[in-house]
């Protein structure tokens, strides 16, 4: 967009009980910090999204001295987290916002609010991990992607867990002023300006559900994932059939048998990465993937990043 130095762009960071302080600090961080080295900035205001007193996580009141009627002249509005109701008055001042070329901005469960408004139908939209299920299952007309740090789609945009609404205000500045300006702010804040990877890296295996056929059989595979597990060697295990052994173990387990050992070699690839110095060679054999590119090939397409630059994490 194009920057009016005389007329800055204001942001509108929305508050409200029970206020998210960590997501509402980055808003303030980003956004409302005062720059001197820059010549070209933002300016911002706080709104209370209610009338009266806002509290925040920990005790914390804040003097929001802004109302609704802001939202009408801002450049971009960020809902940091949400755990407020959604009043006639917030929504009718959200929408017709988003409607005259606004553009809104959530960090982590922020994303409930446009959604109840329904300004995220047909989009793609992403929130933390734990609350994708719970947001797909609320507005099933969103595109839930669980996977990715953030999303921008115009004059929507979304970002995953908490730390994510860094990655999704820094894309926003360098949108709005150039990738030195954002080099800058990131240096400030001692983050790289552009995170690779999603937040799949960090989402927790599913826990297979207690079942006496297959739990003997899943702890055997954990144990020896080196080795070639086909459906038939898991059959005779089981001793059942191959037929039977699909359809259940997908029951037991959620996922099918080569997406379930893929999943359970990638967490011990990760394992190792974290916590020893093996290199991809050795990883892969002790993971049971045939070839090194085999294993940064499913590396990279669940978690979005290499090997590598995941171990570089924890270095």
């Amino acid at each position: 967009m194009a920057i009016d130095n005389a007329n800055p762009p204001l942001v509108c960071i929305l508050t409200y009980n029970n206020l998210c302080m960590f997501e509402f600090g980055i808003a303030l961080e980003v956004f409302a910090l005062p720059r001197p080295e820059l010549s070209k900035w933002y300016d911002y205001k706080v709104i209370a999204t209610k009338s009266g007193k806002i509290h925040g996580m920990g005790g914390v009141s804040i003097d929001a001295s802004h109302d609704l009627s802001l939202l009408a002249q801002a450049t971009l509005i960020v809902v940091p987290g949400w755990s407020g109701e959604v009043s006639d008055a917030l929504r009718v001042a959200l929408t017709n916002a988003h409607a005259n070329g606004v553009r809104i901005a959530t960090i982590c469960s922020g994303v409930f609010l446009p959604a109840a408004c329904g300004l995220l139908n047909g989009k793609q939209a992403t929130t933390h991990w734990c609350y994708a299920k719970k947001l797909q299952q609320e507005y099933p007309e969103i595109k839930v992607n669980p996977d990715v740090l953030y999303i921008d789609e115009g004059l929507m945009l979304t970002s995953a867990g908490s730390a994510a609404g860094l990655d999704l205000c820094l894309h926003i500045v360098r949108n709005d002023f150039g990738h030195k300006v954002a080099n800058i702010v990131a240096r400030r804040l001692v983050l790289p300006v552009y995170r690779e990877g999603g937040q799949a890296q960090f989402v927790p295996r599913p826990i297979t559900k207690n079942n006496d056929l297959f739990s003997p059989l899943l702890d055997e595979i954990r144990s020896t994932l080196n080795e070639d597990w086909p459906v038939k060697r898991m059959a005779d295990k089981a001793a059942i059939s191959s037929r039977t052994l699909l359809r259940r173990f997908k029951d037991a387990t959620g996922e099918s048998p080569l997406t379930w050992i893929t999943m359970e070699r990638l967490a011990l690839v990760r394992e190792l990465l974290e916590t020893t110095k093996l290199n991809i060679n050795q990883i892969a054999s002790a993971s049971g993937f045939i070839s090194p590119e085999l294993l940064r090939h499913h590396f990279k397409r669940h978690y979005q990043l290499s090997p590598l630059r995941y171990r570089s994490q924890f270095i």
